[in-house]
Order: C-alpha cells, then structure tokens, then sequence
C-alpha cells in the first residue's frame, strides 16, 4: 500500500482531502441550529459526516489498490446492477420531499443515481476502449447512449430532474472528447437529436391531453428570474432569495464562522445544496472565490492525469470524472444564483450527503488510480529502452 500511495498525485490528493475537511467544518457551522432543532443534538449532521468520511477513507484505499483495467470483467455486472436497482428502488425505496431516491440502510439514505454516474463513465471508459479498433462501427459505438437512455429514464421517473440532467451533461460533454470517426459521431448525434425531438413531441401530447410529466415542483422552479421580487410577490423564489441574502451579508470577508444568521432555518437545506451561501456569509467573497478556483485546480488535475494515462479508458475514465466535478459544480452555483432553474444538486466536497460523498471518493479513487497505472507504464518504458539501449 506505501508503494501505491507514493504513486499518487500529490496535489490533487492534498487540495481533495483539504476540501473533504473544509466541507466538513462548514457542514457543522451549516446545520447545528437544524441539528438541534429537529434532534436535539447539534452536532448529529457533524458526527454523521465525519463517521462517513472515515468509510470513504477506506473506500478510497479500495478502489486504488484494484488496476482500471480489471473493470472490464466487472462493468457489466456492475452496470445490471445498477439498473436493478434503479428498478428496485420504485418498489423498496424511502420517499423524501415526494421523491422517492434512497434506500434506507439505518445509518443513512444510499442514492443509487449517484454511484449511476460514475458507472457511466467506467462504462464509457471500458467499452470505447474495447472498441478503438473497430472505430467505424456505428451500432458499437452507440451502445452506451442507450444505456444512458435506460438509466436517465429509471432516475426521471423517481422523479430527478436535475441528476438526470447532470447524467445527460456528462455523457454529451465525455463522448464530444472521445476520438472517434467523424462521420459515425454525426450519425450517433443525429440519432440522439431524433430522440430527444420525438420525445419532446410525446411529452407536449401528453399535455395537451391533460397529463402532467414534470411535477408541480418541477414546473416551479422553471420560473427562476427575480426570485426575491417573486417571493414578495407570490411566495415563490423562497429559497434562492435567502441565498442571496447571505451572499450579501457575507460581503467580502465574511461575518466570522458560525455567525450565519440565515442558517437559523431561514435558508432551507443549508447544509447541503446551499452551503456555498454560508460559506459566502461566514467567510466572505474573497473565501467563495478561492473555493471556486480551487474547484477548477482540481478539474485541472483530473484532466492532466486524463492527458496523460497510458490508456484510452484510463483517459476517458479520467476525463469523464472531470466533466461530472464540473457539472456538479456549475449547476448548483448557477442554481443558487438565480441564473437557471434551481435543480438540488449538491456541491463537490462540501454539501451534506453519504452516498455522494462515497461516490465522489469513488471518482478520486479511480482518477488516482489511473495515475498510478500510468506511472509504472512510464517506468516500464524507460526500463526497457534503458535495456535496448544497452
């Protein structure tokens, strides 16, 4: 295990686990008035998170000690298993806030959507490698868009608009980087544009016949502009509005940690989606921006160890992993902003959340892993051209 470790990528390990602590601290500032409020123990949403942060240590130390090329035996099963319980969690699942997501496992609530993305990307990683040299193939290559298809229809259905927006973000912006013919990403493109258009023609028959496919919170949230004119107004635009308030008390250096006062249950879920106002509030501007663009050092990482792997599912394994941080990130930051509609969707390191959290450790763990693989590959070669060169 020493050996592998040494093996890392150094910064992007020590900006990740900084974040995962960070995020921690925050978490407790976030949600101890909630905490105390619903349980009487302030720090229930800080013990929680730190006792899961200890299995994504262990998770983590898992996933580096097995090569990327051994999810090729594994992908399908993982994949069926994926779907099945996509499937099963319509018929066992605990219903939230009138979604009906999780699994109740006693300790916390497993997401099964959330391990989906990274299995997307493990999938696209294996099966573009399998077939690098048979490129020209169409009916190959569109594979997993129809898994993507089957599984962004499963968790739509929950329904989670924003995680399968989030999916279609990360399959469209993974398979743009995939080298492939021309050509057959025309046909592909054209055949995913068809789809998309006959569904958007099923969905407004639908309506036109009185059914309703998004639900009424859904529907809401598409009305997204104004969203403190709107609260005054109709009652709407509740929870950004109070996002704005805090960004706006926080000013430039903050009102000092634990001094939020829109965190005394004026900003809903402040602990999760909306933590990045609190941050903003506690520890000002400068403190949000320096959280952005150590986001963006750490997609940069993930992308320069996606640029250099030694392998085409290595790479796109990597790239895939940098594109879901990205999506993450932007859509709850233009989410809370009032740019687009607000979506749920948590943020990378520091948002409440077990299945998230694992699953994110996940990701580092595979883009750690492909450095791993890619560094004895490099030593390998220089071993052996030290020997021709003898």
């Amino acid at each position: 295990m020493k050996a592998l470790l040494r093996k890392l990528d150094k910064p992007l390990l020590f900006f990740s686990l900084g974040m995962f602590i960070f995020g921690l601290v925050m978490i407790f500032s976030a949600s101890y008035v909630r905490a105390f409020v619903v349980a009487y123990n302030a720090y229930q949403y800080l013990i929680r998170q730190g006792l899961i942060l200890i299995v994504c240590i262990f998770v983590f130390l898992v996933v580096i000690s097995i090569p990327i090329s051994f999810y090729k035996k594994l992908i399908y099963p993982i994949l069926y298993g994926t779907i099945a319980s996509l499937i099963a969690i319509f018929f066992f699942g605990t219903v939230i806030n009138g979604a009906q997501r999780w699994f109740n496992l006693g300790f916390f609530n497993f997401q099964p959507s959330e391990i989906a993305k990274t299995v997307i990307i493990v999938f696209m990683g294996v099966h573009y490698h399998k077939i690098r040299n048979n490129k020209d193939n169409y009916v190959l290559a569109l594979v997993p868009i129809i898994y993507v298809a089957i599984i962004s229809f499963l968790i739509f259905a929950q329904p989670d608009l924003g995680t399968t927006l989030i999916i279609f973000g990360i399959t469209a912006l993974t398979f743009i980087a995939i080298p492939m013919n021309k050509k057959i990403k025309k046909r592909i493109n054209l055949v995913v544009f068809s789809g998309l258009m006959v569904l958007c023609i099923a969905m407004g028959f639908a309506v036109l016949n009185g059914k309703q496919i998004l639900t009424t919170t859904q529907i809401q949230r598409f009305n997204f502009l104004k969203p403190c004119t709107r609260y005054m107004e109709a009652g709407t635009g509740y929870q950004v509005c109070n996002g704005y308030i805090a960004i706006n008390n926080g000013g430039l250096f903050g009102v000092g940690i634990g001094n939020s006062t829109q965190k005394f249950l004026y900003l809903p879920e402040a602990h999760t989606d909306f933590i990045f106002p609190v941050i903003v509030e506690e520890l000002g501007l400068i403190i949000g921006i320096l959280v952005i663009l150590i986001y963006a050092f750490i997609i940069y990482r993930v992308l320069y160890i996606s640029r250099k792997s030694s392998t085409l599912m290595g790479s796109i394994i990597c790239y895939g992993i940098a594109m879901y941080i990205f999506m993450h990130v932007f859509v709850n930051l233009v989410g809370i902003l009032g740019i687009l509609p607000l979506t749920g969707v948590p943020l990378p390191f520091l948002s409440y959340g077990g299945s998230f959290a694992i699953n994110i450790t996940i990701c580092l763990g595979l883009v750690q892993r492909v450095c791993i693989d890619t560094n004895r590959h490099t030593r390998e070669m220089t071993l052996r051209n030290k020997i021709k060169g003898r």
